[in-house]
């Protein structure tokens, strides 16, 4: 079934709460201090917080509002993903998984292109955006519950380095043009402050 087949088909994944749960303290109890699963699982977390502020908003604007916040979030996210995490999950054993959270995000992209046009208070607008919530959530959980926690375990401490490094250039590169007061320009500062120490000469 391909990821537009999903959006179609049922707007909650096919794990449960519990299952999402478990896969998260798997990639917790895998990510370093600051590093670059660290900040995936940060984003997730956040994105999770935008999907529900923008499905219980009570007006139109504000409805708008938390969906631009969630697509500046989502697409810089996406984005680091793809230029940097994708590769390195291709290059270490991981190539199917890689084609496949390509395929995900892209299709994630064009939905919520789709869900622009549409009015925020209408039914067609709530619905698809649950959909594209549901896929999204799912996307989430086999990155966490598997796919990154295996790549954390195959990669060597200087190229989790790099990859945080560059995770945290890619994101900044599309989500510096986001609003000010959004919550992840905040945890991205102190990543980078963290990062920088642990990296520094005679860290450990």
């Amino acid at each position: 079934m391909s990821f537009l087949d999903k959006l179609a088909s049922a707007i909650m994944p096919p794990e449960t709460a519990e299952d999402r749960d478990n896969a998260r303290r798997l990639a917790q109890a895998a990510a370093g201090n600051g590093d670059w699963l660290a900040l995936v699982i940060d984003h997730h977390r956040q994105i999770e917080q935008h999907f529900s502020r923008a499905l219980t908003a009570p007006d139109a604007q504000s409805r708008q509002s938390a969906l631009k916040a969630l697509q500046v979030l989502l697409t810089g996210h996406a984005n680091a993903e793809e230029s940097v995490l994708y590769p390195a999950l291709a290059d270490h054993g991981g190539k199917a998984h890689a084609t496949m959270a390509y395929e995900e995000q892209a299709m994630t992209k064009v939905e919520l292109a789709l869900l622009e046009p549409l009015d925020p208070m209408g039914k067609a607008w709530r619905e698809k955006l649950e959909h594209i919530q549901g896929a999204v959530l799912h996307h989430a959980y086999e990155e966490e519950g598997t796919w990154f926690p295996e790549l954390q375990q195959n990669l060597p401490a200087d190229e989790r380095q790099r990859l945080t490094r560059r995770f945290l250039e890619e994101f900044d590169r599309y989500a510096q043009g986001g609003a000010d007061e959004t919550p992840w320009r905040a945890t991205m500062q102190q990543a980078a402050e963290s990062f920088g120490s642990d990296s520094a000469p005679g860290a450990r």
